[in-house]
């Protein structure tokens, strides 16, 4: 993953975070990816880089969540990087497409929110943090999308009527509108 651990460190270096705390988590991302050279691999523990996805609809009304399976929870797509992946936002473009069904997504340029998060039951007895560098696109109208082996449901929801959801996941849906649609 070389040329997927160079591209990170390039694109996380690039991105102007909005706020201190945003910036915070873009200087610890680029501290480990820096420490570690397999910083992006699920062997990597307790921490290692992931890749997310918001999709959002084309009006910015909506956003597209997954009952994650194993969380039981609402989130944006997203997970690990694979040995295939080059870049990290091809990364985070395959997990939203592999996740929604979706194929045509039209995703903002570079990252739009960062999260840090303990994941459970990522490795056996480590409390192994995702570092999550999200990304947002926006979907056609009317587009189909599936529920995959890693989701309980997936479905739009109105902006204005999301269900319960993490602070992190009402951030990340803001970012990805002003991003998107400067709103």
């Amino acid at each position: 993953m070389s040329g997927l651990h160079a591209d990170a460190l390039a694109v996380l270096r690039a991105w102007r975070p909005a706020g201190d705390r945003q910036t915070s988590l873009r200087d610890r991302y680029v501290a480990h990816l820096q420490a570690h050279p397999d910083g992006l691999e699920r062997g990597c523990l307790p921490d290692h880089l992931t890749a997310g996805m918001v999709v959002l609809s084309t009006d910015g009304r909506s956003v597209l969540l997954n009952l994650h399976r194993k969380a039981g929870r609402w989130f944006a797509f997203g997970g690990h990087c694979e040995p295939g992946d080059t870049t990290l936002a091809g990364a985070a473009l395959r997990e939203a497409r592999e996740e929604s069904g979706l194929h045509e997504l039209r995703m903002a340029p570079g990252p739009v929110h960062l999260d840090e998060h303990v994941v459970p039951f990522c490795a056996a007895g480590v409390d192994v943090h995702h570092l999550d560098v999200r990304f947002a696109a926006l979907a056609e109208p009317g587009a189909d999308h599936a529920v995959s082996e890693e989701s309980l449901d997936v479905r739009w929801w109105p902006v204005d009527a999301l269900p319960d959801l993490e602070d992190e996941m009402h951030q990340l849906i803001a970012a990805a509108r002003t991003a998107l649609l400067g709103r």
